[in-house]
């Protein structure tokens, strides 16, 4: 493939050469014909004239030589530590005494996948996938919050003013969300526990909500919590008519789309500014939610809403 900046294409360069090679052209005719200076058509003639039609492409940039190329040895260590330690660029760097943008480019050379593509315990790149349709799978969490008390916590008036102690704290906020795998909509209520009968109660409100968009759920994910494994949360699926899932021990990275949606939560809502009151904190997650639902492009889904990819949904345009 010819260089974007490369005055003839491949096809172009066979012409130049074919006229003066074969039809006898004078360079400089050439080189005004096909509008390119006189070596160039003289380097594109002598190549045909000694290989022929195949020598018309670019060739390789890269020197036949290389002195100062990094070793084999220098490169199978930086393989090695970051099998083994999963370490970036700038630490492989340092135990190797060599630059980060060498270490960067063997990693890339050798194909190694960024960090954040790889899962933190095993090394192995992260597996993701997506159901076909909303409702199919629901991912179901819970996000323990510490509530604000009156007149603000620590955030507001520094730790020495916020500091409450642990028998007259604000206690806690039981974030209870049930986020569509398709189409990543959520649905989060403020809770005061995570009790299997407020874990089941959620389910059957959160049910509701979705059907009410014209989104029946089918499967819910959720992690091994005492909650979500007793015969409160069987029986309530089972009348529901939800398959329940649990994610495997240890893993959970397979719930990991509501556990982003909680850390985006944070980020963009709990932790935005200080708030003055938990009362105060909690009227503007609702119109955060539905910001979020209906108008915050998501980079997970090419920069949709999760609203847009729900057939039918009204109130994406309010």
């Amino acid at each position: 493939m010819p260089h974007r900046n490369a005055p003839l294409t491949e096809t172009g360069r066979l012409r130049l050469a074919r006229c003066v090679v074969e039809d006898g052209w004078p360079l400089r005719r050439a080189a005004e014909r096909f509008q390119v200076s006189h070596t160039t058509a003289a380097r594109w003639a002598d190549r045909y004239r000694r290989l022929g039609a195949a020598a018309m492409s670019d060739r390789s940039s890269r020197p036949h030589h290389q002195p100062r190329k990094t070793t084999d040895e220098v490169e199978r260590e930086v393989l090695r530590l970051r099998q083994e330690h999963r370490i970036g660029p700038l630490r492989l760097a340092v135990r190797c005494h060599i630059a980060a943008s060498t270490a960067h480019r063997i990693l890339q050379r050798h194909d190694q996948p960024p960090l954040a593509a790889l899962d933190r315990s095993t090394g192995e790149p992260i597996r993701r996938y997506e159901r076909a349709r909303p409702g199919e799978l629901v991912h179901i969490d819970v996000k323990k919050l510490g509530r604000i008390p009156d007149g603000g916590g620590h955030k507001s008036l520094g730790r020495a003013g916020g500091h409450r102690s642990r028998t007259n704290g604000a206690g806690w906020a039981y974030l209870h969300t049930a986020l569509d795998d398709h189409s990543r909509l959520a649905y989060t209520e403020d809770l005061p526990d995570e009790t299997a009968p407020t874990c089941a109660a959620f389910l059957v409100r959160a049910t509701a909500h979705f059907a009410s968009l014209g989104i029946r759920i089918e499967r819910v994910l959720t992690d091994n919590a005492w909650a979500y494994t007793k015969n409160t949360w069987r029986n309530t699926c089972r009348e529901l008519g939800i398959s329940p899932r649990w994610t495997r021990p240890w893993r959970p990275q397979t719930n990991g789309k509501v556990e982003r949606f909680h850390r985006t939560l944070l980020d963009e809502w709990a932790y935005q500014h200080p708030y003055t009151s938990d009362h105060e904190r909690m009227e503007a997650f609702t119109d955060w939610l539905h910001w979020y639902n209906y108008h915050r492009p998501h980079t997970g889904i090419a920069g949709q809403t999760p609203a847009s990819r729900v057939t039918n949904l009204s109130g994406q345009h309010t």
